[in-house]
């Protein structure tokens, strides 16, 4: 029996097929191997130096904040409402500040939260003013955010305000039975403001991908640190 002739051109692209499949499933079960095991997070030293500069510059900047007179710093004469954003990344701030944007429950890049602006939340504003901004929202952010951006925590997890049943459930004994109550107890700073800004979960704002990735983008979409006055309402019509 003769064996049928096959050409040299096919020969060849049969070897070549079989050696892709045998790379592409080698690094598949490489791939395989470093997802079940340890990764292994390589840090450059110029990370390690730039962290160290950046918790330098804060401590600096908080040593020089307590040694300022404080009748150059201007308190309110009054409670007002103020909305909190942070918009830049805290990875390698001194602990001083770590511990003040956990105070104010500013953990997470893009999240905000309401408070009654006084001369001891405004000390903690100071102390992390390189990584947030704020200003004094209006009823429409304060609506909008609540509505659209509201959640509260149930059973340990974060759950959308989407039944008044929830707000009568957490805040029923406060005389707070649906969401247009918090809304206005939130912006008028009524009695319970501190339970009903504690029973909100702080808001995340969605920012686009592209500005994630890109430092100079994202500074050019949110703008600069800092107070900015009422013109928070316009990032928060940009943001929410």
């Amino acid at each position: 029996m003769r064996i049928p002739k096959v050409p040299e051109n096919l020969l060849k692209r049969r070897k070549k097929y079989q050696g892709l499949k045998e790379n592409y499933k080698r690094s598949n079960q490489n791939l395989q191997r470093r997802r079940n095991g340890e990764k292994f997070n390589f840090k450059r030293p110029e990370s390690f130096v730039r962290d160290s500069r950046q918790r330098h510059r804060d401590k600096v900047r908080l040593a020089r904040l307590a040694r300022k007179p404080a009748s150059l710093l201007p308190v309110p004469t009054s409670p007002r409402l103020a909305f909190a954003l942070r918009i830049r990344s805290a990875n390698s701030c001194c602990l001083a500040v770590k511990k003040a944007l956990q105070f104010l429950r500013l953990t997470r890049l893009f999240s905000g939260v309401f408070l009654k602006l006084s001369s001891g939340s405004l000390t903690l504003l100071r102390r992390v003013e390189p990584y947030i901004t704020w200003g004094y929202p209006n009823l429409k952010s304060v609506r909008e955010l609540i509505l659209k951006r509201g959640r509260t925590m149930v059973k340990g997890r974060s759950t959308p305000l989407s039944d008044n049943s929830l707000v009568e459930e957490k805040l029923g004994k406060c005389g707070i039975i649906c969401l247009e109550d918090v809304i206005h107890e939130v912006f008028s700073l009524g009695p319970h403001f501190k339970v009903s800004s504690l029973f909100l979960h702080p808001f995340m704002l969605p920012v686009a991908r592209h500005s994630r990735r890109n430092r100079t983008r994202q500074a050019l979409e949110t703008g600069h640190c800092g107070d900015r006055g009422s013109a928070i309402n316009e990032l928060i019509r940009k943001l929410n």
